[in-house]
């Protein structure tokens, strides 16, 4: 008494530390409670990616294997149950929205911390959405968060309280906020103001200056081999038993080259789980003993493959090669004949062994609430082919070869990543149809980043084979490819406005989805949208493959999913058997 009496320093001090402590046991974590099965802790998991990720930085990944990483890093406000397809509490615990449509406010959790044990509330969230909103960072989300032409607004109630507003009312609202991260202010708001954050958080960044709300952070990197994820101590969910998750000590991501090198890798038992086996793979893998594997077909995805040609308007005068070809290009009915040239059928017959499904736009079978079943998948007919050839100027030399009007011979080449077996055969059966056209292709393999960097920064190619997968059935993710402004929209990237007028209605067809709060009413919509692309052919969808997946027998809680990661969105309560 006599010390506080005399306020001394000590004193002081003391009370201060004390009141510290007691605020911070006052404010209870809100842990997530999981009704998964109940698994033991410790262990390692380990499994391959066919290419090292461009970066860890949320805010500007494109590639799969930086989305991959990324996930198990960070989490989101709202998340998609990848196996049920259902929006689900994450970082937000609850939410309401106002009778209009227009208003989300959502309640954060109490207590959770960033894996370098920084204190995460509304600030983070308001943050995170500056970043994302920013037209200067080209963050691919930003697409998803403007509705009528508008930015969503983020409205700081309190620290634990976010309102967020919307132009009109937004039909996909509750599920735009999965996997938009949520970033650390107090490690990237200086990268933020400074200009620099697409810079930030490159694989090599330092441990210390990286982190996430994800169930795990980042160990080590090894370039070309590696990358090494740890147990966030600071997790936010447990399970049924109050046991904190995640039951892994460690997630490791291991480079390879290719789909064989993968298979190599898991057959050798330095993966135990692996995610987009081809057919052949698959059927080898359930004739091998050694390996003690569960494989399951979980059939259609959402992955779509397919050739997509340069429309890019930055190649006269510094691609000149390039330039001339796409004269060819900008013709739909070269594009069509292409597409009734390439047999789609036995692309699902050779490359998939049956497992897979011909394609007549970007929805697949798999996604059964929008696919528009009334479009037909284009069969092969060479004969239609030609007469669209033909009515674009087109003709035949004597020994059968295709030239254009100005006799120069059709010679183009296909793109494609050296990583994917499976796009390598298909970017082969297209090159044997097209002869049958009198078309010389040649199919270029690259490397993974290689070929991105050809496609999305130098325009320095002819045609690609590519595929995409969105992160949810739902046609909001896919913004970003089909408005014509889009960070993907990949067949003429960078587009100021609409180059065509049946862009210029994808692009309308698209924002009135979001705004159209009646499902039938949005199909028909996105309906129009499929009718378009087939028609017009922007890209030319060929093939979706079923989701072939395999585990070691001992891996619980292994829910394969058909929606992105397709085996690690549960990777939190993955967990290890007893031998």
């Amino acid at each position: 008494m006599d010390c506080c009496a005399k306020k001394s320093r000590g004193c002081v001090l003391w009370f201060a530390l004390t009141a510290a402590l007691w605020g911070q046991a006052a404010v209870s974590q809100d842990w997530l409670r999981t009704s998964a099965e109940v698994g033991r802790p410790g262990g390692k998991l380990a499994i391959a990616e066919r290419s090292e990720p461009k970066t860890l930085n949320p805010a500007g990944a494109l590639d799969r294997p930086s989305r991959d990483v990324i996930r198990c890093m960070t989490a989101d406000l709202i998340h998609i149950n990848r196996y049920t397809q259902k929006t689900e509490p994450a970082l937000a615990k609850s939410w309401t929205s106002s009778a209009d449509g227009k208003q989300f406010t959502l309640q954060l959790r109490q207590g959770l911390r960033f894996s370098d044990g920084a204190p995460f509330d509304a600030d983070d969230v308001l943050f995170s959405f500056k970043v994302y909103l920013d037209p200067k960072v080209h963050s691919p989300q930003r697409d998803l968060l403007i509705v009528a032409g508008q930015p969503m607004t983020v409205e700081k109630l309190n620290a634990t309280t976010v309102r967020f507003t919307f132009a009109a009312p937004y039909a996909a609202a509750e599920r735009v906020f999965d996997s938009l991260a949520m970033l650390p202010r107090h490690l990237l708001e200086k990268d933020y103001s400074d200009g620099t954050i697409n810079q930030a958080w490159n694989v090599a960044v330092a441990r210390e200056k990286i982190a996430g709300l994800g169930a795990f952070s980042l160990k080590q990197y090894t370039p070309g081999e590696r990358l090494v994820l740890e147990r966030n101590p600071y997790y936010w969910k447990v399970d049924a038993q109050g046991q904190k998750l995640p039951y892994l000590d460690e997630l490791t991501f291991i480079f390879v080259p290719s789909q064989d090198a993968e298979v190599i890798r898991f057959q050798a038992g330095d993966t135990q789980i692996i995610s987009g086996v081809n057919a052949e793979d698959f059927a080898t893998l359930s004739k091998d003993p050694r390996t003690h594997a569960r494989l399951e077909d979980a059939g259609p995805g959402l992955e779509y493959n397919f050739l997509v040609f340069n429309l890019n308007d930055d190649t006269e005068g510094r691609l000149p090669q390039v330039a001339r070809h796409q004269k060819w290009f900008t013709d739909v009915r070269f594009r069509q004949a292409v597409s009734l040239a390439i047999d789609r059928a036995a692309i699902v017959r050779l490359v998939y062994h049956g497992r897979g499904a011909p394609l007549a736009s970007q929805v697949t079978p798999g996604n059964k609430l929008w696919l528009d079943s009334a479009i037909p998948v284009p069969q092969q007919s060479l004969a239609r082919a030609r007469q669209l050839l033909q009515s674009a100027g087109f003709s035949w030399n004597k020994d059968g070869d295709l030239i254009d009007g100005e006799h120069q011979p059709v010679e183009f080449s296909i793109l494609v990543s050296s990583s994917s077996v499976q796009r390598t055969q298909m970017a082969t059966l297209a090159q044997d149809d097209l002869k049958k056209l009198g078309m010389k292709v040649a199919v270029v393999s690259l490397e993974f980043r290689a070929t991105n960097d050809r496609i999305l920064q130098s325009h320095d190619y002819d045609a690609a084979l590519m595929g995409l997968a969105s992160g949810d059935a739902d046609p909001t993710p896919a913004m970003s490819v089909w408005m014509s402004n889009g960070q993907t929209h990949l067949w003429h990237l960078g587009e100021k406005k609409p180059a065509t007028p049946w862009e210029s209605e994808i692009d309308q067809l698209m924002q009135k989805q979001l705004v159209t709060i009646n499902y039938r009413d949005r199909k028909k919509l996105y309906d129009r949208v499929q009718e378009i692309v087939a028609q017009y052919l922007p890209i030319i969808c060929l093939a979706s493959p079923h989701i072939l997946v395999a585990a070691q027998q001992n891996l619980g809680n292994f829910r394969p999913a058909i929606i992105e990661n397709y085996v690690l969105w549960n990777a939190d309560e993955l967990f290890w058997r007893s031998p």
